[in-house]
């Protein structure tokens, strides 16, 4: 018996098969070893030999860490937003740091998918059954799920009510590159906008499909382009970072609006496409580029 667990991530799973950090196998069979590193010995000189135990803590470790890593830079945007920093230039600052790194810092609305959510679950249950109460990751979990709602409060500072306006929604997969919406932060996103009497139009470049299965609302139109998605909105909500979303012109997208108004809740656009547009501009954790009716974005 061994474990050897994976650490593949949606998107770019054959890159990271193909080019592990590092293989990790538990076993207490000197028969598997051997097999195992001849199998992996190709792929990688990073192999990480120790029982079973240690290994299955590793992946569970490993993703909580990460998870851990996202809802601080989020945690720190919030701040940000009330002091006036600019949480990209703190991340990248940080980023520097060997003893950090730069991955997993970038702000935004949370995390989501089937590993991380799943992952912290497990080990605190696991850390339930052995009688400890893991606080720590019990916030970064909780932390995450306020993280998402960061839209709806913007949207609110914006429009009021949100009852009967139409809010376009750019975005359904839990990140790029995916169809998956497994814990999407859209899904509470959009139930939350329909339970406050919004009408919805929706687009996604790939992940429509498997999100209309997870949702039951009457309010949403399912947009077949981002723009369609847009026309004649009160505000648009930036969900997925999606490249087709970057080069749209932002000038353009806000003629066809009703009312110019984005939530970029993915932190897209940079400061030069935001200065030289005519949107009503709400970011995460850069409030000197919130642009307000009658009030300019600020480069910091």
């Amino acid at each position: 018996v061994a474990s050897v667990p994976e650490f593949l991530r949606e998107g770019s799973a054959v890159k990271d098969t193909l080019n592990p950090d590092r293989i990790v196998i538990g076993t207490n069979s000197d028969r598997a070893i051997k097999t195992l590193k001849k199998l992996h010995r190709p792929l990688t000189e990073n192999l990480i030999i120790t029982d079973i135990r240690s290994a299955e803590m590793i992946k569970y470790a490993s993703n909580a860490f990460l998870a851990t890593k996202i809802s601080f830079i989020n945690e720190i945007s919030n701040i940000c937003e009330k002091v006036g920093a600019d949480v990209t230039r703190v991340a990248e600052g940080m980023g520097y740091d060997k003893r950090i790194g730069a991955s997993f810092l970038k702000a935004g609305i949370g995390y989501g998918g089937s590993c991380f959510p799943k992952d912290t679950q497990a080990l605190i249950q696991i850390a339930g059954m052995v009688d400890y109460d893991f606080r720590l990751l019990k916030s970064v979990v909780q932390v995450n799920q306020d993280q998402r709602f960061q839209v709806i409060h913007k949207l609110e500072e914006a429009l009021g009510s949100l009852k009967g306006k139409t809010i376009a929604v750019w975005g359904l997969a839990f990140k790029p590159e995916t169809d998956d919406v497994r814990d999407a932060p859209a899904i509470d996103i959009i139930q939350h906008l329909s339970d406050a009497g919004a009408v919805i139009k929706a687009y996604d470049p790939i992940a429509t499909a498997n999100f209309r299965k997870e949702v039951d609302v009457a309010s949403i139109t399912w947009e077949e382009n981002p723009l369609h998605a847009a026309e004649g909105a009160d505000a648009l909500c930036v969900l997925t970072e999606w490249k087709e979303f970057a080069h749209i012109d932002l000038n353009e997208l806000a003629k066809i609006m009703k009312d110019p108004i984005m939530i970029d809740g993915r932190n897209l656009y940079s400061a030069e496409q935001v200065q030289a547009s005519n949107l009503q501009y709400y970011s995460v954790g850069r409030p000197g580029l919130t642009k307000q009716e009658g009030k300019a974005a600020a480069i910091i």
